[in-house]
């Protein structure tokens, strides 16, 4: 009896370590590619890749992988993090109070050792509320012409364009404007009108430039006021008036002396 418990533990270790083994290297074969040398392939993605959002707003990433025991993922952003949900094969990450006007947001998994990565960019814009071009105000010989374009978000992107017919008649980028905040922008032009403007319409137009995404909005056409335009049609005439009748004045003294001094001669 005491010769045969050291063989059966014998009998019971070597059927124990042939399991253990294949089980070894069943985990060896799925962190190794078919030549034992290298890690599988696998692919990262992160949904949406490009998500544009009102200033302030929270916005939701997927990050999933085809790994099926990642070691790791992580989430790499200068924007605030909210919740975390996750799943097999994937990560949804909350990102909050999104105020940068572009973002670029990183999802890392690594697999077997490996690392590879997927990248998102995270636009926030927000397009006039309104663009609105008050009546123009005639001062002396010019017209005054005020264009308010509301909150409007970034403001250093946008262009404010004033339009006579289809006409440029100013221009301005206010990419020296750097706030991360809603804003309300004013632009005031004066210019000299001709008569044949009087009929032409004018408008003010907002656009907004964002690496390849433009946002246009524009104001309700005006023309200029025509009894404006009356009082400097009639003082224009009456330059003229006063201009002709200071030629003939002129014409007729010289004609007057001509005849004196034939007279004379005679």
């Amino acid at each position: 009896m005491g010769s045969l418990f050291p063989l059966s533990l014998l009998v019971l270790l070597a059927a124990a370590y042939p399991e253990g083994g294949s089980a070894r290297r069943r985990r060896a074969a799925r962190t190794q590619g078919p030549g034992g040398s290298s890690p599988a392939p696998f692919w990262v993605r992160i949904s949406p890749e490009f998500a544009a959002v009102r200033p302030g707003s929270s916005v939701w990433l997927n990050c999933s992988s085809s790994c099926p025991l990642p070691d790791g993922s992580s989430l790499r952003t200068q924007l605030r993090r909210g919740q975390t949900l996750n799943g097999t094969g994937w990560v949804s990450y909350q990102l909050l109070d999104v105020r940068a006007w572009s973002s670029d947001v990183l999802c890392l998994v690594t697999c077997a050792g490996e690392t590879r990565r997927a990248t998102a960019r995270i636009n926030a814009y927000k397009e006039p509320g309104s663009v609105i071009l008050e009546p123009p105000v005639l001062v002396g010989s010019e017209y005054t012409l005020r264009c308010h374009v509301t909150h409007v978000f970034p403001v250093g992107f946008l262009v404010v364009t004033l339009r006579r017919g289809g006409q440029v008649i100013y221009s301005e980028s206010l990419e020296r404007f750097k706030g991360l905040d809603l804003a309300n922008v004013t632009l005031t032009h004066a210019f000299r009108a001709r008569p044949h403007d009087l009929w032409q319409p004018v408008t003010c137009h907002a656009r907004l430039n964002l690496d390849g995404l433009v946002v246009r909005s524009s104001s309700a056409p005006i023309t200029l006021p025509v009894r404006a335009w009356s009082l400097t049609s009639t003082a224009l005439a009456s330059t003229s008036i006063a201009a002709l009748v200071g030629v003939l004045l002129v014409v007729g003294v010289a004609y007057l002396r001509k005849c004196q001094l034939m007279q004379s001669r005679e």
